[in-house]
């Protein structure tokens, strides 16, 4: 059931970066960067959620330090540490985030309004705050 989830975060993260990057025609040698806020520690072994979600990207042809590079923020099970990480991730700068959880689209949301976040888990986007609506989830206003 996990490694669905992550192959879905995967589709949703790469489909929302094919559009711009293909309309932007940058150079070949230029690495898409994701950015992940994940709510645990860092994992130590290798069923981690993160060794899956970089296996589903391998799996569909990207490469760690190739194609792509991925730089993965954990909040440590300290939900309050993620406006600091998604301020981290600004500075690297990140083409995308991929959020764990409410909590971290929602400090990914305050973050930035311009770069795309696919959240993992939102039992509610809307109650939650993260979007404006179902309909029309990238109309939302900063909040």
């Amino acid at each position: 059931m996990w490694y669905s989830a992550v192959g879905c975060i995967v589709t949703l993260t790469l489909s929302l970066l094919a559009a711009p990057l293909a309309a932007r025609a940058q150079p070949a040698s230029k690495l898409l960067r994701i950015g992940v806020l994940a709510a645990g520690p860092p994992p130590g072994e290798p069923g981690s959620g993160a060794q899956r979600f970089r296996q589903a990207l391998r799996d569909l042809g990207y490469v760690e330090g190739q194609t792509m590079a991925l730089e993965i923020r954990w909040a440590e099970n300290q939900p309050e540490r993620y406006p600091n990480l998604a301020a981290d991730l600004m500075r690297w700068p990140v083409d995308i985030i991929v959020a764990g959880d409410s909590a971290a689209a929602l400090a990914a949301k305050h973050a930035t309004s311009t770069i795309p976040i696919v959240m993992a888990v939102s039992f509610d986007p809307v109650q939650d705050g993260l979007v404006a609506s179902l309909a029309q989830p990238g109309e939302t206003s900063r909040g």
